[in-house]
């Protein structure tokens, strides 16, 4: 009987088109948070990617898998909210705000069945069994797209979805990794950088100053001052305080020169700018990288507590 344990999930390559073929799956990117759920006789416990124990945060979530008709399970999935409209909320899964009329778990790998590591067995194998787990119960099963990887992704667009993940029908599960077995393509571009700075304005600020890190250096990315929410700001100005601080974080600032939406920070910009250690994490949207390696049309989508700062990269 094999020893189930938490395993770092496996990872997506993002690419900027899906491969295409018989040999692919495609599956929906959902706009959540990624978890492992495990179950153990009566106990559960949803963790996530980094290992932290989220179960007690998600108490319908716990209450599904507990009722699975399995002794021991080990699912990977994504925790996602839904709006009233029906569609998938990143921002009310964070805030638990009274219109999220649904919280669920999409289901999509088993890594372990009844005492049997399922991890070196073909993807479709898993599938197969995680869909025969979980039908009829409260755990939902992420369903395989129909059609070609265009209608693929143009279904997602239109649905309001993150994007389209690829994966290969006999890929092994393996932890940690990003191989290339499974592909993801992101309908609008989004990724996690890092808060340095803020521009105050009214006792609450205008604008956030956003970064990655290239090494151990953190490097400017944007000034995002759009997709807040009132109460966005003003949570997110509470956590910003106490992290000030007098230094700079960013080792490539000022840029010489600033634009419209926030490309740069000039030397004034240098003035006016409140630091605050880089320790938070915001998911940001935006359309396009510039050549300069800055972000244009960036918008704040929602912090991520699942992530650690010193992990943020330019994807």
């Amino acid at each position: 009987m094999a020893e189930m344990r938490f395993v770092t999930p496996m990872a997506a390559l993002l690419v900027e088109r899906l491969p295409s073929g018989d040999a692919w799956l495609y599956e929906a990117k959902f706009d959540g948070y990624r978890a492992l759920v495990m179950k153990d006789g009566a106990k559960v416990r949803i963790l996530s990617r980094k290992g932290h124990d989220l179960t007690a945060d998600y108490p319908s979530v716990r209450d599904a898998v507990a009722a699975l008709n399995a002794k021991s399970a080990l699912l990977d999935g994504e925790i996602v909210a839904f709006d009233e409209s029906g569609r998938p909320s990143f921002q009310q899964l964070q805030h638990r705000s009274a219109r999220v009329t649904a919280i669920r778990y999409f289901a999509f790998d088993l890594l372990h069945l009844n005492g049997a590591d399922l991890q070196s067995e073909p993807l479709m194998a898993r599938r197969n069994a995680l869909q025969n787990l979980v039908s009829r119960s409260g755990v939902e099963f992420s369903d395989e797209l129909p059609g070609s990887a265009h209608q693929v992704i143009q279904a997602v667009a239109q649905v309001g979805l993150e994007g389209v993940v690829a994966k290969r029908r006999d890929s092994r599960y393996e932890p940690g990794k990003r191989s290339g077995a499974w592909q993801k393509l992101k309908v609008k571009q989004r990724q996690e950088f890092v808060i340095g700075g803020y521009k105050p304005e009214d006792r609450n600020f205008q604008s956030v100053v956003v970064g990655y890190y290239d090494g151990k250096t953190l490097r400017f990315a944007a000034r995002v001052r759009s997709g807040f929410t009132p109460a966005q700001r003003t949570a997110l100005f509470e956590r910003l305080r106490p992290l000030k601080t007098e230094t700079c974080p960013f080792a490539d600032l000022p840029t010489g020169k600033t634009g419209h939406w926030g490309e740069g920070v000039t030397e004034e910009d240098m003035k006016i700018l409140k630091w605050v250690k880089p320790t938070l994490v915001a998911d940001i949207a935006f359309t396009e990288w510039t050549r300069e390696g800055h972000l244009r049309h960036s918008a704040f989508v929602g912090l991520r507590p699942d992530k650690h700062a010193g992990d943020v990269v330019r994807e």
